[in-house]
Order: C-alpha cells, then sequence, then structure tokens
C-alpha cells in the first residue's frame, strides 16, 4: 500500500509542477496582453483627441480662408473662385481618405509581442 501511494506522490510531483509551469506562463500572457491592450487603448485615444482638434482648427481656417478668397474676388470672379475651392477641398478630401485607408490596412497586427511569446512558448513544448 506504501508503494502504491508513493508511486502515485511521484508521478504527481512533476506533473503538478508542469500544470503550474503552463498556468504561470499563460497568466504571464495574459499580463502581457492586457497591458498592450491598455497601450492600444490610450494610443488610440490620444490620437482621436489630437486628431479632432487639428480637424477642428483646420475647418475654422479653412472657412477664413475661403471667406477671404469670396471676399477678394466678389466682384469680378465670384462663381469661379468658389468653384476653384471646392474642387481643392474635394481633392484634399479625397487624399487624406486614401492616405487613412491606406495607414489602416498598413497598420502593424494588434498584440504582436503576445503572438510572438505565444509562439515561443509552443516550440519550446514542441521540443
Amino acid at each position: 500500500m506504501t508503494n502504491d501511494s508513493n508511486a502515485s506522490e511521484a508521478t504527481q510531483g512533476p506533473l503538478r509542477r508542469i500544470v503550474g509551469a503552463i498556468l504561470g506562463i499563460a497568466h504571464t500572457r495574459l499580463e502581457l496582453l492586457g497591458i498592450e491592450l491598455a497601450e492600444e487603448k490610450d494610443r488610440l485615444l490620444t490620437a482621436l483627441f489630437v486628431g479632432l482638434a487639428a480637424m477642428l482648427f483646420a475647418m475654422m481656417a479653412l472657412i477664413a480662408f475661403t471667406f477671404l478668397i469670396a471676399a477678394t474676388f466678389w466682384d469680378t470672379y465670384r462663381w469661379q473662385s468658389l468653384t476653384i475651392l471646392c474642387l481643392v477641398y474635394l481633392l484634399l478630401a479625397v487624399l487624406c481618405a486614401l492616405r487613412a485607408r491606406h495607414r489602416l490596412l498598413g497598420s502593424p497586427l494588434m498584440f504582436q509581442a503576445t503572438l510572438g511569446e505565444l509562439e515561443k512558448d509552443r516550440e519550446m513544448f514542441r521540443s
């Protein structure tokens, strides 16, 4: 009877350590994922607010510029000047939209560090 209990304790010891190590690795990876998620959230919120402020000031400048051009050419070329300004604004809007699309499609994978660490862990367990 004592031999059976000693044998079961001997097999449970390494198994318990392996399970503990796996749980420790999983815990570390989840902490890394949480940190990366918080950093990504802060980065996106900062970019959003700065971008909104930039858009607000750019719109104010464009409105003032449009009034300046319209007032300058009001007597002679009012419709032509406003048409050219509208076309320039439309071209700039399209260029900005294309750049934003390019940045979104070309952005790096989220949680890249976590995925890299999980791949290292998987390779370690395969060996």
